[in-house]
């Protein structure tokens, strides 16, 4: 059946190996030239060692010259949707593959030897094949998952027509066979490949250097083909695409595997030949593999898949009586139209026959009645929902009951949602209440089958910081030096070229820096890669067919291996272009709050509220969300839009609508104009007389995409299906199609009788609108979620800040910021208590318990929020519940001895009832000093009391026990002292997140003063770099000097949610000196500056503040945010940082305005005052100095990269703590302060720098009072660095401080010295008087 050709060169008649070959008779590739496919090809959807970007893969394909190429990811068909497009798109062939894992038994088994499967590559030579290897690898992943996806041999043979197979590489079956020398093995393994896939089955050689065995295996394939008259293949297993990529790659399997370049026994390529050769390198590289090569083109012959990306795959509602889907809706939205519309106008009844012809035409019947269905389920299950974007628009929605808003009476445009034109399935997205999602979803899986219902993929990609730091750690560069530059990114920052381009700090280190500019080099070429797998937040696909038809499944990022809801491996697109119903199930925690304060207001009150009979018209509430006090309300809660809202003074849910839409990047602009003209302080224009119907209700401003779409229509004469059309080519901004779409629309809005010139500046007024208008039925959607949330936070505060609290216990600092709220609504938060707690928040109307720092005309009354048990750190829910409900079956605890008899031991540990004891929560029946003292008693007692009970036998306290005179019968002794204020205000600091036993700051939290911060959460980035006013206590103050010996300030100022660092510059100091004192209520102007997760105020000026007689300080800044201050409304001195009670608020007069108002600073202060400051001279923490005793080595690099380790790590734990070096350099000891580097002390960083400077090289002391100096000490003016940088003259950084120490003093030390750059190091930055941060 064959002829003799030779395996090697024909022109010698020898192969490389000494191999005659066989050709075979059924060779159709090409004769001439060099042919050449690749067939072994790993993109960034390998993600342990692949790095090639699809994109970049087909480009550098197309111009080797090559016209077809395979994709055989490690397990996944991740990419291949996206590989077939692009191959299309430039005219490459692609070939779709997979390179497996095949378990070395069965795919279930799961022993140490299944720990390494073998690999296969196996080809589509078909749609069969295809939908075949789509199987495979669903079953790899959802029933051979072990370390990795793993298939078997029996799926092989049952899912094996249509595939073509390659033997692979070293790590397949058969060359590791031949490379441990088992030739008869080998041979076995491979007759069985051969026996199933016939001339489909391929030996793969492959070159690369270092490869252990390869010569050997490559020798046995020769032979085993000879001898087997099996076909060779030659690949080049390209993991990136261009040869300069190696480095990269290396760095990314580093980053996978958690390892560094550093270690010489890590995952590697050994070379930097695997990538995209081209055909004349592989001839080069197989001179002797002329038939090898040439065998590509015969694979790639043979494979040949068509994706279908024209048809749709809806599923279908099981309609009554098999009815007419498309007459079954009709009869649905008639029903429910009689219903809504009770005296049903001409346009309603047209728009509704209009909107079903158009879904009969486009056969979406299906789509709505499955919708119908899940809102059925909801509704009948009183599940909170809401739905998102433009199917708001449709009034065969809302007669269906989908959607609450009636679209007619807000103009929403349902060819925005769907019209004849459009090609792709309209969007109905849903949303849920997020703690009962999975309940829908379940239910869809059981009715529509597990096996046609998934959620959707989504790809983790590497952002810039991350990019930067797991780069770092790669390269095995220090935490801290990386943190450093990684917080040179601004936030908004979308890649390292924006970060580069926008921030000098990080641009001068990049050009200065080597190191710096390998890091981020490397960053950037690996910024963006995917990095790992999720599952989408809301995306789940329903099918009619199971959808292993269709896409490749695998288990949820985050599921178990029972879990019934599968997920694809093709992501959101992928999934569209293939026509698949894609529906969005949103679960939205402002649902859950709503639907919690629903049954708390029933609850509590005894009232029903139905929140879709809520009047939309309420004034109260309206001046609630006029007043800016929005924290907490959905989408209205950030300071910007607090500042807009309070402006725009909505009266009506378009208002709001409006206001959603406009506040986004490019719209935004506009606000300014839209208020102003609301308010009739500015007149409203129109850009032409003929859009004033269409615009009234914007005043002017175009807001909506559908307002584009009506311009278009009304201007131009298009229809609203082609105009949206139209709509979203604008949005994708490609000038070619915009040229063309300008002369159309001009041709048209001349037909209608406009002028050439006025029809040109319509068109380019919208177009950039377009690209940027917000949907109109999204925003009045969510408007109604934002109104209902407001109506409640006016009507039942209580009730709705409990549902906001317990939905976000799983956030700290959401948490804090929402009881901070609380306090300035007037609403006590009380500490957990073991008679009184739930799990969770509950109402408390007894409020007896609760300790207030001020006035007692002051303190807050009424029902309070019971801090729940489970909400105190370190307590989980498991612990508490048991003790929740023995309470409320068997009565309250009586005493310390009865909690113990009835606790029980299940998850109550000794740390959970320290935690407990520590916030409070046994204070109504023990001191807390003492608890804490007897704590394991109590455990013990829990513990012997539960094993009793469980044990059938009877207690020892069932009897008459004679009781000890100083314990309760337990014997557990409760004599200890009571503990202090201060050590209870930092237990609850730590586990509550907020002083609550002792907090004067409470008492500031209700103050309506006009103007001012007085919580840190308001404190964000948008408030960065802005002049404010900020009311706290001193804390602690820290005395340092600039180099020039010129003392400054660094002020910690306790505001509610934490500790604001304030600097105090010299100049600043000199004008300010009598204010900073300990325990002192001061008012300070200055700037704020944020830098990565860090805040801290620049002084400008500090007054002591009188809350009686309020005064701002002398030079309070004034300066507006954008230049913008909405006739005095706006400005960020103005509001969003108080809540503005329904009374009229504090106006505070400057020393400036009113001279009669001022006081001698030694006047004593008011009553309210001294109450609000007594005895508050408690920092959040104890202030302690760190000190390391450390050794100059003869290395200064070691020394520097050390040193840099040591402030990484000390940054890993922040606080206020002081840090200084004991520096042994030659004969002298010399202690070095870092002023610009603070951490917070604990037994986890003293051993975590242990490890890094030896045992004993860590001590820690009280910081010494302002002025204090241990006597021994003696400055010395030496420097310490090796190069002296330059510093501008102009510019005080406070210098590290140096001191001689006796070397008989010193303490153990080992080598390291300091290097120049110390200060930058930790991210130094000087600007005029301003820190080094």
């Amino acid at each position: 059946m064959a002829t003799a050709r030779e395996l090697g060169n024909p022109s010698t008649g020898n192969s490389h190996l000494g191999i005659m070959w066989i050709s075979r008779p059924h060779f159709v590739g090409r004769q001439t030239g060099l042919v050449f496919t690749h067939l072994h090809v790993h993109t960034e959807y390998s993600m342990l060692d692949g790095i090639s970007r699809i994109p970049n893969l087909v480009a550098r394909t197309k111009e080797l010259g090559m016209e077809s190429l395979a994709i055989t990811d490690h397990g996944t068909f991740y990419g291949v949707v996206d590989f077939y497009s692009a191959c299309k798109e430039v005219g490459i062939k692609p070939i779709i593959g997979c390179e497996v894992y095949v378990a070395r038994n069965s795919r279930f088994d799961k022993d140490p030897s299944e720990r390494s499967p073998n690999h296969l590559v196996l080809l589509a030579r078909d749609n069969v094949g295809y939908r075949n290897l789509m199987q495979l690898v669903t079953k790899a992943h959802v029933d051979g998952f072990h370390y990795r996806p793993r298939i078997d041999k029996g799926l092989l043979e049952e899912f094996g027509q249509g595939l073509a197979v390659l033997s692979a590489c070293p790590s397949a079956e058969v060359p590791r066979l031949l490379a441990d020398g088992n030739e008869q093995e080998a041979a076995k393994a491979a007759s069985w490949y051969k026996e199933r896939f016939g001339d489909g089955y391929f030996l793969e050689i492959q070159r690369h250097e270092h490869v252990p065995n390869l010569p050997k295996i490559n020798e046995g394939l020769v032979s085993l083909g000879k001898k087997l008259d099996l076909p060779l293949i030659v690949t080049n297993d390209a993991h990136y695409v261009n040869k300069v990529e190696s480095p990269l790659q290396d760095i990314y399997i580093c980053i996978q595997t958690s390892t560094t370049i550093n270690d010489e026994k890590r995952l590697r390529m050994e070379d930097d030949s695997y990538y995209i050769k081209s055909p004349e390198e592989m001839a080069q590289l197989f001179p002797d593999f002329q038939e090898g090569l040439a065998n590509t083109q015969l694979v790639s012959d043979m494979c040949n898949v068509e994706l279908d990306f024209g048809q749709t795959h809806l599923p279908k509602y099981p309609t009554p009586n098999n009815m007419d889907a498309d007459d079954y809706l009709a009869q649905l939205c008639e029903e429910g139209f009689k219903r809504l519309y009770p005296h049903p106008t001409a346009e309603a009844r047209e728009r509704l026959k209009y909107e079903l012809d158009v879904i009969r035409y486009t056969q979406f019947a299906n789509y709505f009645l499955v919708v119908w269905d899940i809102i059925d389920f909801v509704r009948k299950n009183n599940i909170v929902y809401g739905v998102r974007g433009s199917a708001a628009a449709s009034v065969a929605l809302y007669t269906l009951g989908i959607t609450e808003v009636e679209p007619l009476q807000y103009r929403l445009v349902f060819e925005r949602f769907l019209n004849l034109e459009r090609k792709e399935m309209p969007d109905i997205d849903l949303d849920f209440q997020d703690d009962r999602r999975d309940e829908v979803l379940h239910y869809v899986i059981d009715r529509y089958g597990n096996d046609r219902v998934a959620q959707i993929i989504t790809f983790g990609t590497m952002g810039a910081k991350a990019a930067l730091r797991d780069v770092g750690r790669a390269l095995g560069m220090g935490y801290g030096e990386v943190d450093r530059i990684a917080k040179m990114v601004p936030l908004k920052a979308r890649t390292l070229d924006d970060a580069l381009r926008v921030s000098p700090e990080l641009k001068t280190a990049y050009e200065q820096e080597p190191a710096v500019n390998k890091l981020v080099n490397n960053a950037q070429g690996l910024e963006g890669i995917v990095h790992h797998v999720s599952t989408h937040a809301a995306g789940v696909l329903i099918a009619d067919e199971p959808l292993t038809e269709t896409v490749p499944l695998q288990r949820p990022a985050k599921g178990d291996e029972n879990s019934p809801v599968l997920m694809t491996q093709y992501s959101m697109e992928p999934v569209a272009h293939l026509g698949l119903l894609k529906m969005d199930f949103l679960g939205l925690t402002n649902l859950t709050i709503l639907d919690r304060a629903v049954k708390l207001v029933k609850e509590s009150k005894g009232v029903d509220i139905d929140l879709q009979t809520l009047p939309l018209d309420d004034e109260t509430t309206y001046d609630l969300l006029s007043s800016g006090n929005t924290n907490d309300l959905f989408q209205l809660e950030s300071a910007g839009m607090q500042r807009y809202i309070k402006a725009l003074k909505p009266s009506n849910l378009g208002d709001i609508a409006a206001m959603i839409a406009l506040y986004r990047p490019g719209p935004m602009e506009n606000i300014e104009t839209f208020i102003e003209a609301k308010h009739g302080r500015k007149p409203i224009t129109f850009p032409h007389p003929s859009l004033e119907e269409l615009l009234r209700e914007t005043y002017g401003v175009i807001v909506y995409q559908d307002q584009v779409l009506l311009i278009l229509q009304q201007f131009a004469g298009y229809t609203l299906g082609s105009a949206d059309i139209v709509r979203k080519a604008m949005g994708k901004k490609i000038a070619s199609l915009m040229a063309e779409e300008r002369v159309n629309f001009v041709s048209g809005a001349m037909d209608k009788g406009y002028e050439e010139p006025v029809a040109g500046e319509i068109f380019d007024l919208i177009e950039p609108f377009a690209g940027y208008a917000f949907n109109k039925a999204h925003s009045v959607s969510y408007a109604l979620i934002s109104y209902w949330t407001a109506y409640f936070k006016n009507y039942y505060p209580v009730e709705y800040m409990a549902a906001v609290l317990n939905s976000r216990l799983d956030n700290p600092e959401k948490t804090l910021a929402s009881m901070n709220e609380c306090f300035r609504l007037n609403i006590p938060i009380l500490l957990p208590n073991i008679n009184r707690s739930d799990e969770y928040f509950c109402i408390d109307h007894e409020t007896g318990d609760q300790r207030f720092d001020g006035p007692e005309k002051d303190a807050l009354i009424g029902p309070g929020l019971r801090i729940g048990l489970a909400a105190i750190k370190t307590v989980g829910e498991g612990a508490v519940r048991p003790l929740v409900a023995d309470r409320k079956e068997n009565g309250p605890y009586k005493s310390i001895d009865d909690f113990s008899r009835r606790a029980g031991a299940t998850g109550l540990n000794r740390r959970t009832l320290e935690s407990m004891a520590k916030a409070g929560a046994f204070d109504s029946l023990a001191s807390r000093g003492s608890v804490i003292q007897a704590l394991d008693q109590i455990a013990a007692t829990a513990q012997r009391e539960a094993r009793t009970r469980d044990s059938g036998q009877s207690s020892m306290f069932d009897g008459n026990e004679t009781v000890s005179e100083s314990a309760g019968m337990s014997g557990i002794i409760l004599d200890a002292p009571e503990v202090s204020d201060q050590e209870k205000a930092a237990w609850e600091r730590e586990l509550l997140g907020m002083t609550l036993s002792h907090n004067p700051l409470i008492a500031l939290a209700a103050l309506n003063i006009e103007g001012v911060f007085n919580s840190l959460d308001h404190m964000t980035e948008e408030a960065s770099g802005q002049p404010i006013n900020v009311l706290g206590f001193i804390s602690t103050i820290i005395e340092r000097s600039t180099r020039e010996g010129k003392r400054f300030f660094i002020v910690n100022l306790e505001v509610m949610g934490g500790i604001l660092e304030v600097m105090v510059w010299p100049d600043t100091l000199l004008r300010t000196a009598d204010v900073w004192q300990d325990g002192r209520l001061v008012m300070i102007s200055g700037k704020l500056r944020s830098r990565a997760d860090q805040i801290s105020l620049a002084c400008d000026s500090a007054i002591e503040f009188d809350p009686e007689n309020p005064t701002m300080p002398p030079s309070a800044p004034a300066r507006p945010r954008n230049g913008y201050n909405g006739n005095g409304n706006a400005n960020w001195n103005g509001d969003s940082n108080v809540y503005a009670k329904k009374t009229n608020g504090t106006k505070i007069e400057t020393k400036a305005e009113n001279g009669k108002n001022q006081k001698p600073a030694d006047n004593i202060i008011s009553e309210k005052k001294a109450q609000m400051t007594s005895n508050y001279d408690i920092p959040a923490e104890p202030q302690k100095v760190v000190r390391l005793a450390v050794t100059e080595s003869e290395d200064p690099n070691h020394d520097a990269h050390l040193l840099r380790e040591v402030i990484g790590v000390l940054l890993e734990y922040p606080g206020r703590d002081r840090v200084n070096l004991d520096i042994r350099t030659g004969e002298r000891l010399v202690r070095m302060d870092l002023p610009v580097v603070s951490t917070g002390y604990c037994e986890g960083l003293h051993s975590r720098l242990e490890e890094i400077l030896g045992s004993d090289t860590v001590a820690v002391h009280q910081e010494l009072g302002l002025g204090m100096e241990p006597p021994e000490e003696k400055p010395v003016t030496m420097p310490l660095e090796t190069a002296p940088q330059p510093v501008p003259e102009p510019e005080p950084v406070p210098s590290t401080v140096l001191e001689e120490i006796p070397v008989d003093a010193a303490g153990p030390q080992i080598p390291i010295s300091v290097p120049p750059e110390v200060p930058a190091a930790v991210g130094a930055e000087t600007s005029r008087d301003e820190p080094p941060f």
